[in-house]
Formats: C-alpha cells, structure tokens, sequence
C-alpha cells in the first residue's frame, strides 16, 4: 500500500501531478511556462501557456528545444549535452525539485544550461535536482529557445528570444512557486557557460527586475554579447544557407530541422568589425545581441539590489584543447593567433601571460588566454561592475580542482565545476578515463562543500567568504583545500582592462 500519495500542486493554468521520491522530496517534470513556440511562434516574445483541464502528468521528462547533437573531442559530454533533440512542440517547460510542496518560504533556484546557445536542456544528467530539494531549497531547471530560434538577430523579430524564454520562466516561478513551497521573493538564478551569459544578460534587462533576488554567474561573461552589426553577419549567412530572405516571416515557414542543419553550418563566421572583437573567438556564431554589455548595464545600475557571485574554473580553456589532442601540440604561434582574436594588442597580453606564468608551456598560455577571453575578462567584468554599485553583496570564487580526466590532462577545465554544484559526483558516467572527473574518486567533501555553499547564498546572500570589492577583488579559490586569496592573476587581470 502506497503511504505517500503522488503529490498534485494546482498551478495557474492547471493542475500537475508529479513523483514523490524514496526520501520524501518531490520532482514535477515538464510543467509549460510559456506556449508552444512553433511556426511564426518561433520568432515572438514568448506567450502564455493555455490553461488545461483535468490533471497534468508531470512525472516523465518533456520534449527539448531543437538541436544538433553535440559532442567536444574524446571527453565524455553526455551528461552535459544530455539526449539533444527530443522532438516535440511544447518545450518551453520547467522542472521543479521541491523538498516537500506542502512547506513555505524556502529558498528557490533557478538553473539556465550552457551549450553554446546551441544545445542542451533541463534533461542532461547533470541537472538533476534530487540534491538541491534533500538539502532544503526549491529548484527549477527550465528549456529555452536555442539557435536560431532562440539568438539568430532577425528583422521582424524581437532580439535575444531564448533570454525573453527565461525572463518568462521567471514570472511563472513568481506566480506559482509558492504553490511548490518556495519562497518568491528569494529567487536566486544561476547558469553555466551560456547559460551563466544569459543570466548577466537577464540582469541587465529592466523587463526581469524584481524578479530575482540573487544570482550565480558560473563560467559566463559580462562582455559576451554580440553587437547588432556582428549579428547581422551571422544573419546574412543564415539566409544564404536557407535560400530565404533575412526576415522573420521568411524564417517563420521553415521546419525546425532545417533550421538546426543551418545553424550547423555557420561556424566560422569572422565577426571582427572596426570597433569590436568576437567575444567568442570563433566558438560560437550564437550569443546575446545587445547595443551595450551586460557588465556596462550593471555598471549603470541595473542590477541594484541583486547579490552576485561570479566565478570560472581556473583552466577554463583546457576543454576547446585537450580532448582534440589540440593542448600538447599547440605552438608559440597558436598563442600569437589566439591572443590576436582576442586582444587588441595581442604581443602585449602574450608577453604579459608569459611574464606572469614562467615556465608555462605553449598550451598552457595558450588556453589561458583562452580561458580570458571567452569567460575571465568578462566575469571579472561584471563582478567588478556590480561591487562599484552600493547596496548589494559581490562575491568571486575560481574553481581549482583538477579533473585526472585523459590522462591527467583535462585539469580545472570548463564545466568541471558542474558536478559539485549539483552534489552528483559519485554519479555513474561521471567517473573514468574520457569522463569529466577522471579515473579515481574526486575529494571526498568537495561536492558537499560547493553545493552548500552554493544553497547557502541562495538562501542567505553570503557564500561564507569576504565579498569583492574593486580595491581588493578577494576571491574564494575552491580546490581540495580552500583558501581566500586578494586580486589573483593581477597582471593578467590589468592586461584585459581597457
């Protein structure tokens, strides 16, 4: 006899039935915040769900937005990229992990996947929030718009959908998380990789304020948006692939399938202009499109009154490298080329890396400049920015410890950090020669520390360290021993700053 009913939470467009778990948690599975985005839908603000009748099942995974399968070399990506494209229309869904609906006032997380702008979802393996709900904090784990759907800057169409994607996602938590026993107004979101930019963008965007309480930035950056006059380019090139005219109602008759297949093919985009770089080197021709960067936003104010902690693992450059044998091989030339994508004045930030890392190999500063350019220089962009503001707490940290991963290579690499936060690194698929943490058993308390840590700022505003501030930039360097150390990598630091 079943003691522990499946749980029923009435929601504002309808009732959901989820899954009560062995310890007593709750997780409801595919719960729309916003309507289907198909046809024209595709390339319009999101809208609301229509209501349902009866009772919604929420209790297996949904669909996921359109996307080609991903892969980074021989390391073992799955539970970062997850299943890729599990078709069907109404994807623009949450998953909530509730330590018990029936309570009120906890804590709330709000979590955006990284993938590029391109690929991920709420069902990679990395995401689940069994951990979060047993330690007493609500989470949301949501799908938004990817490609071209979600980022291609089209006329006709509102720019930076997959964002307007989250910023509905947290008006539902605003209006139904209490229905799930979170607290509303202690919201805290937080993201990886692209998901990490999107949020320093949800900041930045005035239509999100009084939404969020706090926010995460892991391994993301302040500085990562594309100009429009970049964007277009980008544009250009998906309407030649297509055959169709750079418009939204042109974009608008054309099936998701091809949409991915084109998206696909617009790698390699140079997108250097007179006045600006790529911010992402090459790696991506999707970001956010905005006149201004987030980090000059928040410089203007427009984060006031949500805390921040910001932060990147310390070798985030080893994962474009190591696992495509690109690392051990790299030259003193590749550097000059990476540095000249990134860096206006590229001999001067080589000769500076070289100066304050001797001995270093080529594909060490290699994927140090790496590393800078696509996360370092605009997370330390933006916490900068928020800490110059008064009235709100700024916190760093840099993620230290080293992945044994292919032989001992993939180190402090990005996405490193992800299994820690989630508390899942005794995960199966997670430990192995190709997976993310390697062969052997990672630090027996570090996930339990960060993932604490982590609640604990959610919950409190205060991840247990001394805030950051632009004199001393004090930053929590978290590997198996944890030290607070002031303005690390100063030299490297000064040689990004305007």
């Amino acid at each position: 006899m079943n003691h522990h009913p499946e749980p029923v939470v009435t929601t504002a467009r309808g009732a959901v039935r989820g899954l009560r778990r062995e310890d007593g948690t709750a997780v409801f599975l595919n719960i729309p915040y916003a309507a289907p985005p198909v046809g024209a839908a595709r390339f319009a603000p999101p809208r609301p769900h229509a209501r349902w009748d009866g009772v919604r099942d929420a209790t297996v995974p949904g669909p996921t937005a359109p996307q080609s399968a991903r892969g980074l070399g021989s390391v073992d990506m799955a539970p970062y990229f997850g299943p890729g494209w599990c078709q069907g229309e109404d994807y623009l869904t949450v998953d909530v992990w509730t330590p018990d609906a029936a309570r009120a006032g906890l804590p709330v997380m709000v979590f955006v996947h990284g993938g590029g702008f391109v690929a991920g979802s709420n069902r990679s393996a990395l995401y689940d929030g069994s951990a979060f709900a047993r330690d007493g904090t609500v989470l949301v784990t949501l799908n938004y718009r990817l490609g071209v759907a979600g980022f291609l800057d089209l006329p006709g169409a509102p720019a930076n959908r997959g964002l307007l994607d989250v910023v509905a996602a947290l008006r539902w938590v605003r209006e139904n998380i209490a229905l799930f026993g979170g607290d509303p107004d202690n919201v805290t979101l937080f993201g990886q990789s692209a998901g990490a930019t999107v949020v320093g963008g949800v900041l930045a965007t005035a239509a999100a304020s009084g939404l969020l309480r706090r926010a995460i930035v892991q391994s993301g950056s302040g500085l990562g948006a594309f100009s429009p006059e970049q964007a277009a380019r980008v544009t250009a090139a998906a309407a030649a692939a297509l055959g169709v005219e750079p418009r939204a109602d042109a974009f608008a008759e054309i099936p998701d399938a091809r949409l991915v297949e084109a998206a696909s093919a617009l790698a390699g985009i140079d997108l250097r202009t007179a006045t600006h770089r790529d911010p992402l080197i090459g790696l991506s021709p999707f970001s956010l499109v905005l006149d201004t960067q987030p980090a000059v936003s928040v410089a203007a104010g427009l984060a006031d009154g949500v805390d921040l902690l910001a932060g990147t693992t310390t070798e985030e450059g080893n994962l474009y490298l190591v696992p495509f044998g690109r690392y051990a091989t790299s030259t003193a030339a590749d550097v000059d080329g990476t540095a000249a994508r990134a860096h206006p004045d590229p001999a001067r930030l080589v000769e500076t890396y070289r100066a304050s890392r001797p001995g270093a190999s080529p594909g060490e500063l290699r994927s140090a400049v790496m590393g800078d350019a696509l996360f370092g220089a605009g997370t330390r962009a933006l916490a900068s920015a928020h800490a110059a503001r008064p009235g709100s707490g700024t916190y760093a940290y840099a993620f230290a410890w080293r992945s044994p991963s292919l032989n001992g290579q993939l180190g402090a690499a990005h996405a490193v950090d992800l299994p820690f936060v989630f508390d899942l690194a005794d995960r199966p698929g997670l430990t192995g020669p190709r997976a993310l943490l390697g062969p052997g058993e990672p630090p027996a308390d570090l996930a339990a520390r960060v993932h604490g840590t982590w609640i604990r700022f959610a919950a409190t505003g205060d991840p247990g360290w001394a805030p950051y501030d632009t004199d001393r930039r004090t930053t929590m360097r978290i590997d198996a021993e944890w030290t607070q150390v002031d303005d690390p990598r100063s030299l490297e630091r000064q040689a990004w700053s305007p």
